[in-house]
Parts: C-alpha cells; sequence; structure tokens
C-alpha cells in the first residue's frame, strides 16, 4: 500500500472517532454544542484588534502564533445582549471551509458524546429567524443541546470578507 492511501485511511479513521462528539459551551443561559471535528483550538480571551466598517458581530482579529485569526462573537451574532468579556470568556477557533475563525463564547463546558439516534432535526422546532444556524437537538440526559452549523454561523459576504483578513503575519 502506498503512503499516499495509508495516510488516507489514518484520516478516515480519525474522522470516525470524532463522530457524534460534540464541544458543548455557554451562551447567556443555554448550552450550545458543535461538531469537535471543525475545532482546531480553544483558547482565553486575547487583545483583538478592531476593524473598521464591519458588522458589530466581527469583533476584529487576532494574531495567534504568526497567524491572522478573524474573530466573532456569537453573542453578537445571535443578536443577543453584549456583555463584557470575563476570566471564563474563551475564544474557540474552528475551521470554516479552509478558514481559521474565532468564535467568543461566554464559556466551554465539556465534549459530549451525542449518538444520532439521541438528535432530532431542527425541523419544525426551529423555523424562523436564525433557525439556519441550527444542526438539530442533542438530547443528554434531561437536557436539551443546540446543536449549531458552523458553516452557516457565517453569510457567503461574511466569508469572503474573512479570506481578506486572515492569513500570515
Amino acid at each position: 500500500m502506498d503512503e499516499e492511501r495509508k495516510f488516507e485511511l489514518l484520516e478516515e479513521e480519525a474522522e470516525d472517532t470524532l463522530e457524534g462528539k460534540f464541544l458543548t459551551f455557554a451562551l447567556g443561559g443555554e448550552e450550545y454544542g458543535i461538531e469537535i471535528r471543525n475545532v482546531t483550538e480553544i483558547i482565553g480571551i486575547q487583545n483583538v484588534t478592531d476593524l473598521p466598517d464591519v458588522p458589530n458581530y466581527m469583533k476584529g482579529v487576532i494574531n495567534l502564533r504568526g497567524k491572522v485569526i478573524p474573530v466573532i462573537d456569537v453573542r453578537l451574532r445571535f443578536n443577543f445582549e453584549e456583555r463584557e468579556y470575563d476570566e471564563r470568556t474563551c475564544i474557540i477557533v474552528v475551521n470554516i471551509n479552509e478558514i481559521a475563525v474565532g468564535l467568543v463564547v461566554d464559556s466551554v463546558s465539556e465534549v459530549l458524546d451525542i449518538p444520532a439516534g439521541n438528535i432530532e432535526p431542527p425541523g419544525k422546532i426551529a423555523q424562523g429567524i436564525g433557525s439556519e444556524y441550527i444542526q438539530g437537538f442533542g438530547k443528554v440526559d434531561n437536557q436539551v443541546k443546540i446543536l449549531l452549523n458552523t458553516k452557516q454561523l457565517l453569510y457567503t459576504g461574511d466569508l469572503e470578507t474573512l479570506e481578506t483578513m486572515s492569513g500570515e503575519i
């Protein structure tokens, strides 16, 4: 077997082990989750460089080990009330369409296994404004976690803006 094929098999195996795993985090009083396969790392809140003429939820950019990473405040993206960042505020760095993006959340909770059988599609429950962000509802014990589709957190125009904002320093 050639090296390229071995690498592809290892990649597929790693992908399988991430199936059904979600990083959960808090925004306000609700718990949300995103697929762990999209998460690159979790960092504490950093000094964010403001940018002119961007939507209010695009907080700016950070320098993460020599890479410029655009940062989005998920609370503002969802039109929630803005709150001051504190020691629990985190930036979840995710990969959206091959672009590293930082998502500011109130706090990170844990990684949960949520089998496909415990995920309800959004369907009629989540229709209307904001429903495009929802991938489904994960049932964990007696709780419900709102599972987000990270690719839908951004508009197409936002992705184009982020592509120009990110890169090497």
